[in-house]
């Protein structure tokens, strides 16, 4: 009895460990995958206003956000939804999990949306960039609908 006893005391703290570990790299990842979406919105809420008429479109300007918000879209935003990283201060729905394949195509298809945006901006055209924009913003809010609280 005394060996299982000391077993569990050993094993207990290594379990335990582990359990903290995994947290903290799950609270990690939701900082990441945060912090990405935030990137996406830093860029796109000003096209969005240029685009609505509730800002001046700026040409130059609309451009370096499309740029940003192209060369963002190409961080690795998955890496950031591990497996069971669901956590309080985080908006994703545990459907994200059971539909990872549907949410990967929704994130490649913003991604291909990112980048025509990026390089309809270069028109510097608004007619001709609207259309562009608003495709990019529904793959956002096909993405969020599905998979964000």
């Amino acid at each position: 009895m005394r060996v299982s006893n000391f077993a569990v005391a050993a094993i207990a703290p290594l379990a335990f460990a582990t359990q903290v570990a995994i947290a903290d790299s799950h609270g990690k990842a939701v900082e990441y995958r945060q912090a990405v979406m935030t990137t996406y919105g830093w860029n796109f809420k000003p096209m969005g206003a240029m685009v609505n008429n509730k800002a001046p479109y700026d040409a130059e300007k609309f451009k370096h956000h499309a740029t940003d918000l192209a060369a963002a879209a190409h961080l690795d935003l998955l890496s950031g939804f591990p497996e069971d990283s669901e956590h309080e201060e985080s908006d994703v729905k545990s459907e994200i999990w059971l539909n990872w394949e549907n949410f990967e195509q929704k994130y490649r298809n913003f991604q291909e949306k990112a980048a025509a945006l990026n390089a309809a901006a270069d028109s510097a055209d608004l007619d001709k960039i609207r259309p562009t924009f608003g495709a990019t913003a529904k793959t956002c809010k096909d993405c969020h609908k599905a998979f964000r609280e």
